[in-house]
């Protein structure tokens, strides 16, 4: 995203960068082979703080003056990977470290409306089918509120926050510190609320068949999410096709029988998180 020198208007808002969540060491280049090899550990780099450092001295705008640390090699150590060194320096398009927060507009939806936008359009090419589903869903109450004149739901954003994220940012809609871009803490996106474990392929007499794309079980809350609205039920019986009685659902993808009555034909299914232990 040319992150370090500014080079991009975006700032790597609209981007999906790598996903590290990383310890730095200071790096060098191997004259003999020409690989980076460490120094000397730098600890936990604080690139919040050293952005913050160097606002006043480098433009948001990108002014072509070149940021300090691009010259330098560092290695990257990822939290789930201890061990293995990553090397990351800049190359002619720039260099790929920080992982962008994800874009959320929905809180300007009656803004957007009232100056006169018509269409909206939301990005979902690195994101699921589910992730697009809930997300078109809280956009269109969005804009039937505000087309409606009613005031804006608090709870769209909280539906918002319950899918895996990476931390929200309304990017150029609102004037922020370049660092408000990006999220410094995880490399990966997170959910504290659900996560979704099946689709619906056919449904009939109270059961209904569905394709497993995570682990759940007899006993757990599900959500079900379906045009016709969302709901919640408690998963009492499941089977495998022929019949035998589960308990578990593991793995994925799998064809199992759930006990699902009403309209749930092409319905995705979420296990909702009742404990912080997922």
């Amino acid at each position: 995203s040319g992150y370090f020198n500014r080079r991009d208007s975006n700032q790597g808002a609209c981007t999906n960068a790598c996903r590290w969540n990383y310890a730095t060491q200071e790096a060098a280049v191997d004259p003999n082979t020409g690989e980076a090899m460490a120094v000397r550990m730098e600890g936990d780099f604080n690139f919040n703080k050293a952005q913050e450092d160097d606002n006043a001295a480098f433009s948001a705008c990108g002014d072509g003056a070149r940021h300090p640390k691009a010259d330098q090699i560092y290695l990257l150590e990822e939290k789930e990977r201890p061990g293995q060194l990553m090397p990351i320096m800049e190359d002619e398009h720039g260099t790929y470290i920080m992982n962008s927060k994800d874009l959320r507009a929905v809180e300007h939806v009656q803004r957007l409306v009232a100056i006169g936008v018509d269409s909206l359009k939301i990005e979902g090419r690195t994101k699921s089918a589910y992730y697009v589903s809930r997300t078109a869903q809280v956009y269109r109450r969005a804009i039937d509120d505000a087309v409606a004149g009613r005031p804006f739901n608090p709870e769209l954003i909280t539906e918002l926050e319950g899918l895996a994220n990476r931390g929200y940012t309304s990017g150029l809609l609102e004037r922020r510190p370049a660092h408000d871009y990006q999220n410094y803490e995880t490399g990966s996106s997170e959910s504290k609320r659900s996560q979704y474990v099946a689709q619906v392929k056919s449904a009939a007499d109270g059961w209904a068949e569905v394709e497993t794309k995570n682990r759940f079980a007899v006993g757990d809350l599900l959500e079900i999410i379906h045009p016709s609205g969302n709901r919640t039920v408690r998963l009492a019986e499941m089977q495998s096709l022929e019949g035998e009685a589960l308990e578990v659902a593991a793995g994925s993808p799998l064809r199992v029988r759930i006990a699902l009555a009403g309209n749930v034909e092409g319905a995705l299914l979420a296990r909702v998180f009742e404990s912080k232990k997922i």
